[in-house]
């Protein structure tokens, strides 16, 4: 009865990612709260646990996202997230914790719970997270979504998607890592999946490396802020990397912004200006060299990289499908450099390929790249969350807590695939 009455809801859908957790209900366009994900706990003393006059009440001693930044100075601080997986897992039931019952405000018992995990997780992941979710918050079910097919399914959205499909290469690049995984008809292709180590947070600190080589006028503990902020408002892909430097050469005036700030600490006012770093950190996706001489391998050439190792008859969808997701791919016109980029790889390979087989060139086996980006892709995978707990096949498909009293936690490794046509 009470998974009924739990049913008729909306489910709560929790985005955990390395950089930012992202949580709200279902049916909703947007997440109710963005928060870092980090967590805040007494620093321990002699190795013992900080104990004081509150003793008993350390466990509820904790705070997460901002809070937990602006005690840095006073509390520990840890991040439970690390390249997609989970490292602590009693902070992150802490933190589940505080955005059910804080942020969401609500009684987990009375809703249906969607989590999400990265490629390749590991089972033991899956069932953990199932023992918490089951055995602390106790939910009525629970279902845990592979981000990339979540991000394919926010795609729809777009007016470039004339057809639904569950067939698509995702990229996926938040704070901490940018990951390319082909999937075909809502399965993932575990053994073709590509990652890159570079991500949000590198491309901050690249900015801020930049800023403070030119030696701005902006104070250290703002710093990283700053280079935030700038690259987050003013950077953009630019297709010719050495036109770019000769027209910002050619008109300084034109192209260099000025960036205003207020020094938090003694509220006086600075002023640094924007440069080359305006084009250079989207740049670094298409020539990394640029940020670490050992990267050699570009992001289109990843992209291509693992689309051709995927099964030959899947090609074709996976080129024409290319969906992007995650905060780091929201560069102005960056999806169409990567979409030229990406196809100039594949006309020069049929080009060579008919070439050597003495081939005569048919309109017919033309292929085409198509990258897809719409106005969901910051938090493309949250809102396929949504969407898709806010389908009568969700609760469907959602394990139940009378199957994992019967199971146990095993029950979670699997989770049925939804479906292109709902």
């Amino acid at each position: 009865m009470a998974g009924t009455a739990a049913a008729s809801r909306p489910a709560i859908v929790i985005d955990n990612g390395t950089g930012y957790t992202k949580m709200g209900y279902s049916s909703n366009v947007e997440p109710q709260f963005i928060i870092p994900t980090l967590i805040a706990t007494p620093q321990q003393v002699g190795g013992a646990a900080a104990t004081g006059s509150n003793e008993g009440l350390n466990d509820l001693d904790f705070y997460i996202g901002n809070e937990a930044q602006d005690r840095a100075a006073t509390y520990q601080i840890n991040y439970p997230i690390k390249h997609g997986l989970v490292e602590n897992w009693d902070n992150m039931e802490k933190l589940w914790q505080r955005c059910i019952f804080q942020y969401l405000r609500c009684e987990p018992e009375d809703h249906y719970v969607l989590l999400t995990e990265p490629p390749l997780n590991p089972p033991e992941n899956r069932e953990y997270t199932a023992e918490v979710m089951f055995e602390t918050f106790n939910v009525p079910g629970l279902y845990i979504a592979v981000q990339a097919i979540l991000a394919l399914a926010a795609s729809w959205t777009s007016k470039q998607v004339t057809e639904r499909t569950l067939t698509g290469t995702v990229i996926d690049s938040g704070d901490g890592v940018t990951h390319v995984i082909p999937v075909a008809e809502g399965y993932v292709i575990g053994s073709c999946i590509q990652h890159i180590p570079l991500a949000g947070r590198d491309i901050t600190n690249f900015v801020q490396q930049m800023l403070r080589d030119r030696k701005e006028a902006i104070p250290p503990e703002d710093l990283l802020l700053v280079s935030k902020v700038i690259k987050e408002r003013h950077c953009y892909c630019c297709p010719d990397i050495v036109k770019e430097f000769e027209k910002y050469d050619a008109e300084p005036s034109k192209y260099f912004r000025k960036f205003e700030g207020k020094n938090a600490r003694t509220n006086q006012k600075y002023e640094a200006d924007i440069g080359y770093e305006r084009f250079l950190a989207g740049e670094l996706f298409f020539s990394p060299e640029i940020y670490d001489s050992k990267m050699n391998q570009s992001l289109p050439e990843i992209v291509d990289k693992s689309i051709l190792a995927c099964p030959i008859d899947t090609r074709r969808a996976l080129l024409k499908n290319i969906v992007l997701s995650g905060g780091s791919t929201m560069f102005k016109d960056f999806g169409r450099r990567l979409q030229r980029d990406i196809k100039k790889r594949v006309d020069e390979r049929i080009e060579r390929n008919y070439k050597d087989n003495n081939m005569i060139k048919e309109e017919k086996n033309k292929i085409d790249v198509n990258v897809i980006s719409h106005h969901m892709q910051r938090f493309a995978v949250w809102f396929g969350g949504s969407m898709l707990a806010s389908t009568p096949e969700f609760f469907r498909v959602c394990h139940t807590k009378a199957q994992y009293e019967e199971e146990g936690p095993r029950i979670a490794r699997h989770n049925a695939v939804f479906s292109a046509n709902m």
